[in-house]
């Protein structure tokens, strides 16, 4: 008596075959997706629609199937198709073959951490946010933010699978997507006579001395017409020496909204300028190796900046 293929045999024997189709008495993915879909669609028609591919296809992966095994496992006739008792066997452990595929993908996809760089202000008052909503779509995962004060966020260091910039990224080695775009706020010694102010206008900083980082930092002197230019920049190399400038009364900043949520200085008061352009953020990665999650981490940040 000729012995029945176990889970494990469907399982172990599921490799690719060329143009789609199994070999001889072998069992694909393919083969079993496709004979789950016809019994809980009920027709081959609705199968393949569920699966977004050909009714001849999923014939075909129903036939080669059928072959491996040496059984029919559907009943075929009328208006929809019922699976034969051994069918009905098979259906039992062709879920779990899938099951156990899914389990795979998840134990590859959702093992470890992620590691997000970013020089300023990560994503602001969505950073949490974000990270929490991550960890409950994947319990086994979590979105580690670390900082990297170069211009492409550890990414190119190694030290980050991804990075948060809000500098367009130039280099051919990397991939990008704009996450969304934030205000542009004026930080300000608290004792300064704008500090009173509600909200500011670009010509305010006339004639001041503004503290930029040109290497990671947003803030240029192309932002501002000649007439508006402040009068002195003062250079600075990280977002600590920024602040600690500000602070004490030597220069005034102007930066992203999300500065100002991820920082709060005794000493520093921020303030909207209302005529300046908004910050666009990327999100990049390398080009060549990219991230698994990164299509769905995109997706979930720029869900959170439309409702800025």
């Amino acid at each position: 008596m000729q012995n029945r293929p176990t889970a494990y045999d469907i399982c172990m024997s599921s490799r690719p075959a060329p143009r789609g189709t199994a070999a001889p008495g072998e069992v694909t993915l393919r083969d079993l997706r496709s004979f789950v879909a016809v019994v809980d669609e009920g027709t081959f028609t609705d199968a393949a629609i569920a699966l977004r591919t050909t009714q001849a296809s999923v014939s075909r992966h129903v036939a080669a199937l059928e072959a491996a095994l040496g059984a029919r496992l559907l009943q075929r006739g009328g208006l929809s198709v019922h699976p034969t008792t051994t069918g009905r066997r098979v259906l039992r452990h062709a879920r779990l073959v899938q099951a156990e595929v899914e389990s795979l993908r998840h134990a590859v996809e959702d093992e470890g951490e992620i590691r997000v760089g970013f020089a300023w202000a990560a994503l602001g008052a969505h950073t949490a946010v974000i990270q929490r909503e991550w960890a409950r779509r994947h319990p086994t995962s979590q979105l580690a933010f670390v900082t990297s004060n170069n211009r492409h966020a550890g990414v190119s260091e190694g030290l980050a699978d991804v990075g948060v910039v809000r500098r367009e990224p130039t280099s051919p080695s990397i991939a990008y997507a704009v996450l969304g775009h934030e205000e542009r706020v004026a930080a300000l010694p608290a004792e300064h006579p704008l500090a009173r102010r509600r909200t500011l206008r670009m010509a305010d900083f006339a004639g001041e001395a503004v503290a930029i980082d040109s290497v990671t930092g947003t803030t240029v002197a192309d932002l501002w017409t000649p007439s508006q230019a402040p009068g002195t920049f003062r250079r600075v190399v990280d977002t600590d020496e920024w602040l600690t400038v500000i602070a004490a009364g030597q220069a005034l900043g102007l930066t992203s909204r999300a500065t100002s949520a991820q920082y709060a200085r005794v000493g520093v008061t921020y303030r909207s300028v209302k005529d300046a352009p908004k910050v666009p953020v990327w999100l990049i990665w390398w080009k060549d190796d990219p991230p698994w999650f990164v299509d769905e981490l995109c997706a979930l940040i720029r869900d959170q900046y439309s409702g800025d």
